[in-house]
């Protein structure tokens, strides 16, 4: 890197106040553009189709925990755990690049313009490609964002059922969207957490608010990243971006950027990187404005699909969505399909992008990913187990709905 580095930055936080960066290379990594990019993609998708005010980004989220981080390793080092200098610089590295693999949308379109590679794996790339642009600095923050850093705690901050991930983006979306229900006690739970055997634990006393932890987080996903409009909308745009992806393979030119025309014809499940990918740099330039771009111009499309699609959403007529707690029936569907394609005089090969049908799925703790708790005895036992919280045992069990979301009209061109 050849630009002048700066220290001691403060960044303005409507959650949190003021944040201090005393770190050149943690302001140079969030000055370089694979991380700025993060303003230009939404933390929570679509939606703002819900909740007007759900409009914060990536980057708020990551400055968030980044933050978060640094009040958690703080709190450590009171309780005598030692920390060094190194390892505190590289576990906010770790968090402030933990989402810089997303793409547009973020999870809505990552099976489909990411097919066969996962966020996670991208940010691998990303961190790779920066370790070599800082000169090996990144190191010890790739260690510990990826687990093989003996100190298994710091990989617990970073990613697990009570991560520095979830404690910003819980209080960030409450605040944005305005979900009340949500609210946590991440003070509350940062003063409670301690270290044994190089392991994350939480002290006793702070049971109360891991419950509260764990029923808020079930809560949010219910009201807001599963609400049933931001599902329906979300599905609308995958379709969108199928139908999209297949006029392009098959030949037909689409107006839109250079980047998202690339990744509309590159199938990245048939590549598996060993180094660098000669398309990263074109991806590391991709984010939701490119979507929406695309869609304005979309709107105009001789193509019925990608004409309607694109209208609706920027009219904001979305489909209408069916959500129950049982499985449609094979004859359920099929009526519902003839009932669409009658309606709207669908043809059979432009049915499956006005109707779609499948499941969600929440739960409040994972059996498989402990959150232990240091009794006052000196035991360490999985928070389902200690004290009298049979809710928690209950949030382990894993609910499921389904929903039919289809196409309400068409505009007749």
């Amino acid at each position: 890197m050849n630009r002048t580095l700066k220290s001691h930055k403060i960044i303005n936080d409507p959650v949190y106040g003021f944040i201090n960066i005393h770190s050149e290379l943690i302001f140079a990594v969030i000055d370089h553009p694979y991380f700025q990019r993060l303003r230009r993609i939404k933390q929570l998708g679509l939606t703002d189709m819900v909740y007007p005010g759900a409009l914060h980004t990536r980057f708020h989220h990551a400055i968030g925990a980044m933050h978060l981080m640094s009040i958690t390793l703080d709190q450590l080092r009171n309780k005598g755990i030692e920390i060094t200098e190194q390892e505190y610089e590289a576990s906010q590295i770790a968090i402030l690049l933990h989402d810089i693999g997303h793409g547009p949308f973020s999870h809505a379109l990552e099976s489909i313009l990411l097919k066969g590679l996962h966020h996670e794996s991208l940010s691998l790339l990303f961190f790779d490609e920066l370790n070599k642009q800082f000169h090996g600095q990144l190191l010890l923050a790739k260690a510990i964002f990826v687990g093989s850093y003996e100190r298994k705690f710091f990989h617990q901050l970073v990613s697990s059922q009570l991560d520095i991930d979830r404690l910003d983006y819980l209080q960030r979306d409450c605040f944005f969207t305005g979900v009340s229900e949500g609210t946590i006690g991440a003070d509350r739970i940062i003063k409670m957490m301690t270290i044994v055997d190089d392991h994350l634990v939480i002290e006793e006393k702070g049971i109360y608010s891991i419950e509260n932890f764990l029923n808020a987080r079930r809560l949010m996903y219910w009201q807001v990243y599963l609400h049933k409009t931001t599902v329906c909308a979300e599905k609308m745009l995958i379709n969108l971006i199928l139908r999209a992806k297949e006029l392009v393979s098959s030949g037909v030119p689409l107006p839109g950027s250079v980047e998202l025309l690339e990744f509309l014809q590159r199938d990245l499940s048939q590549e598996r990187p060993t180094g660098t990918p000669d398309w990263l740099e074109d991806f590391s330039q991709l984010d939701d404005y490119d979507v929406w771009g695309a869609i304005k111009l979309w709107k105009n499309s001789d193509d019925l699909v990608l004409r309607e699609i694109s209208h609706m959403f920027l009219t904001r007529r979305l489909f209408k969505i069916q959500l129950v707690n049982q499985p449609f029936t094979d004859e359920d569907i099929s009526r519902m399909k003839s009932a669409v394609q009658s309606k709207l005089s669908l043809s059979d090969v432009d049915l499956p992008y006005f109707f779609t049908s499948g499941e969600i799925s929440n739960y409040g703790y994972l059996a498989d990913d402990k959150i232990y708790i240091l009794t006052k005895k000196g035991e360490v036992m999985d928070v389902a187990m200690a004290a009298d919280l049979p809710n928690i045992k209950a949030m382990s069990k894993i609910v499921k709905k389904y929903y039919a979301c289809h196409a309400k009209n068409l505009t007749l061109r």
